[in-house]
């Protein structure tokens, strides 16, 4: 690893949202210099993303900080039931088993990962990744503005302001990482080349401090639907109460139409507001904040250029729907972040950063599609509990809803298929442990073919070792008799070969190159038992063969044959290694 001077820091990074905190939590526990700076003076005041997905736990599970934030999180069983009411206290509608709790679903996702969703909000998620941030080595300004840069061939000047004194100073580092938000200066700098569009839709937001333990205590849920006309404007037409700590501080949410300017956020109008929703016309309120939201459609088609990468919101621009969003901004850092450390310590060429952007940009699109149509897919539950015409909609489409007539069988069987189509927002495992990578950084299998889904890649995950999928996850036993998962055994910042005891050729090569970033896993040796022969069968090669895995997790390259000759395994070993790296001897 380099130790010139004329670097102050190895990466510098502006944001300490989940992307940036993420990328320098992983930088740190890599043992590379990284530098974070924030304009503001602490972290996420208010409780914005709040779904924390399999995925993006498996990123914190790597880091080694899964334990502790399982401490502050509402657990995964009490994320529950999706409920769909008149008011909290009032008639119920429908509900949705959602979060892979279900019983139609909870086996995928137990099956799928090792580990559970959880519901954690900005502000308590934050603090946990920089705390740990700066305990493994990451240095820290808040206050910090970031004003501007000049890159060359060999780095990255940074131009920085301290809010407090007002003293503008500049920092170099061999590359910046733009973490800086949905309004980020470093992607307009960079003219990141940007799709779609912003704020087509606008949502109120209070945040509150009530107990409502009566009404969800019984059917413990973190999201509910009313379906109200005192909230029935815009794509989702329903009003929204989100837990934020069960049972006692919430969200409430609804639509205003754009057009008529700012809406109402008057102490009166959003208690009045929260009362009809809750269905408690008495409810003690405590405000605590109100603000206004816009849905944004809008992600960039590449997100580098040169020696400075952005992620996050910087990149991808979308409303809440499916809980994709700090989720997909944690994933972009854990992706960019060990490229960085291997480019950064010598153990890669320069041409691997250019995968960062192959990779993570297709998902950017994917996940902001995704989300905004999560909101159109509320269309069809509205039309089973709206009925035009009338002074009251609501209570004419419900009693159509409820009839003992043809029409409301019809309704009836209309408002199952509506929930069915829900899935896609709140039981997607697909959407989110699906991703593939296609790039320099992957190197395809030949004999693979393409890819054939089995069922719906939205719904469901398709475990494969196929190069560009993340390893699967199964269960496998440590030498102390302890599982441990396909996932503990590779990644924490190397790359892995695995193989099984057949593959000895594999583990000589990997030996004879002795590099300090390779490890070796042999599935059915002390340290990886695979007593259930789980690892047997999901892995899809021979025991003979090899996979080599990335640090993110992701299969870089894979023989599916049987290897003996151990010059055949070195050589084919090399040359994977050289071009997913982008190694030049």
């Amino acid at each position: 690893m380099s130790t010139t001077t004329n670097f102050d820091t190895d990466v510098l990074v502006v944001g300490s949202g989940p992307t940036g905190a993420v990328t320098a939590l992983a930088l740190a526990t890599y043992g590379v210099r990284v530098h974070m700076v924030s304009k503001w003076n602490w972290l996420a005041d208010t409780p914005r993303a709040h779904i924390t997905n399999q995925r993006a736990m498996e990123v914190l599970r790597d880091l080694g900080i899964e334990d502790e934030v399982r401490k502050y999180a509402t657990a995964w069983d009490q994320m529950g039931d999706t409920l769909f009411t008149t008011s909290l206290a009032g008639e119920e509608i429908a509900r949705l088993r959602t979060w892979g709790t279900g019983d139609e679903r909870h086996g995928d996702y137990v099956q799928g990962s090792p580990c559970p969703l959880l519901d954690l909000t900005q502000p308590l998620m934050e603090p946990l990744l920089v705390k740990n941030a700066a305990e493994r080595g990451t240095t820290l300004a808040f206050n910090t503005e970031y004003l501007g840069h000049d890159q060359d061939a060999d780095g990255v000047t940074v131009s920085l302001k301290d809010r407090l004194s007002g003293r503008e100073y500049t920092m170099r580092a061999r590359y910046l990482v733009g973490a800086d938000g949905a309004r980020s200066k470093i992607a307009d700098e960079i003219g990141l080349p940007l799709v779609g569009q912003l704020a087509r839709a606008g949502t109120a937001y209070v945040v509150f401090n009530a107990d409502l333990s009566r009404y969800v205590a019984h059917r413990p849920a973190i999201l509910h639907w009313i379906v109200t006309p005192a909230a029935g404007f815009g794509e989702i037409g329903m009003g929204l109460l989100r837990a934020v700590r069960p049972w006692d501080q919430w969200i409430a949410g609804w639509g205003f139409n754009m057009t008529d300017g700012e809406p109402d956020l008057s102490d009166e109008t959003v208690t009045g507001k929260i009362r009809t929703l809750v269905g408690d016309p008495n409810l003690e309120v405590e405000l605590v904040r109100s603000s206004t939201w816009y849905v944004n459609q809008q992600h960039a088609t590449h997100y580098s250029k040169g020696r400075v990468f952005c992620g996050g919101d910087a990149v991808h621009r979308h409303p809440p729907s499916s809980g994709l969003g700090s989720n997909t901004c944690m994933q972009d850092a854990f992706n960019l972040a060990w490229k960085l450390a291997f480019v950064v310590k010598g153990y890669a060429g320069p041409g691997l950063l250019e995968s960062y952007s192959d990779e993570r940009a297709p998902v950017g699109k994917q996940i902001v599609a995704r989300a905004n149509q999560s909101r159109q897919d509320y269309a069809p539950l509205n039309a089973c509990f709206r009925a035009e015409g009338g002074e009251n909609p609501v209570a004419a489409g419900l009693a159509r809803l409820r009839a003992a007539t043809p029409e409301g069988v019809k309704t009836r069987q209309a408002l199952q298929e509506a929930l069915e189509l829900k899935n896609t927002e709140f039981n997607a495992q697909g959407v989110e442990l699906n991703q593939r990578y296609e790039s320099t950084a992957v190197a395809p299998d030949p004999a693979a073919g393409e890819e054939v889904w089995q069922r719906d890649r939205q719904l469901y995950l398709q475990a494969t070792t196929r190069p560009g999928a993340k390893i699967p996850h199964a269960w496998l036993v440590n030498e102390r008799g302890v599982r441990v998962s396909t996932l503990d055994v590779t990644g924490k910042g190397k790359f892995s070969l695995v193989t099984g005891i057949a593959g000895q050729a594999w583990v000589r090569a990997a030996q004879a190159m002795e590099l300090p970033w390779l490890r070796i896993v042999v599935t059915g040796e002390k340290g990886s038992l695979d007593p259930y022969c789980a690892w047997q069968r999901v892995r899809e090669i021979h025991e003979a063969g090899a996979l080599l895995v990335r640090p993110d997790g992701y299969i870089a390259w894979r023989q599916s044959d049987a290897v003996w000759d151990d010059a055949d395994a070195q050589s084919q070993l090399k040359a994977a290694l050289d071009a997913v790296l982008d190694r030049h001897d």
